[in-house]
């Protein structure tokens, strides 16, 4: 689960058989590889690969700066328009990688843990066709840990009623 697809562009158009699924863990080492080969490591500290990675993520910005709303596909882009995309979307995605890296974080792990920690911040039966901050659900429910290491939602009715019985039980 913590591959991305990468499609071919080939000269000028997408190549469907081009697509291989590349995982996070193949980027990483592809990417220590070329800062090894080059003697960047040197330079790779996780404050200049941040500094980088905001600068292409600047970059990619550019792309949709004066474009307006942009419809899922890109219609009306040009086929070179879609590769400079494609070209910036992986030059954010390589320094992420290797900010990761250097930083000693599993990206793609942590990417999982931060789905988990998503889906109880905004709970699919109340957040569904929303697109409200986590706090105004958060407000609404409470998020209590059980004794085994999971999480349980619970309205902040039953979240009061839960902790006023409990309080009496323990004395507090």
């Amino acid at each position: 689960m913590n591959g991305v697809e990468v499609v071919g562009e080939g000269r000028g158009g997408r190549d469907a058989e081009a697509a291989a699924t590349v995982g996070l863990e193949e980027l990483r080492r592809r990417m220590a590889d070329f800062a090894r080969e080059r003697d960047w490591e040197q330079f790779h500290s996780p404050r200049n690969l941040l500094l980088a990675l905001v600068g292409e993520v600047g970059e990619l910005s550019e792309i949709f700066q004066w474009k307006g709303e942009v419809p899922k596909g890109l219609p009306g882009w040009d086929e070179a328009e879609k590769v400079h995309l494609g070209e910036e979307l992986a030059d954010v995605l390589l320094y992420l990688v290797r900010l990761s890296d250097m930083c000693g974080v599993d990206l793609g792990s942590a990417a999982l843990r931060k789905l988990e920690i998503n889906a109880r911040k905004y709970p699919a039966s109340q957040c569904k066709g929303s697109s409200k901050k986590h706090t105004y659900y958060s407000s609404r429910c409470h998020v209590s840990g059980n004794s085994n290491g999971t999480n349980h939602l619970t309205s902040n009715e039953e979240h009061d009623n839960n902790t006023s019985s409990n309080n009496d039980n323990n004395g507090v």
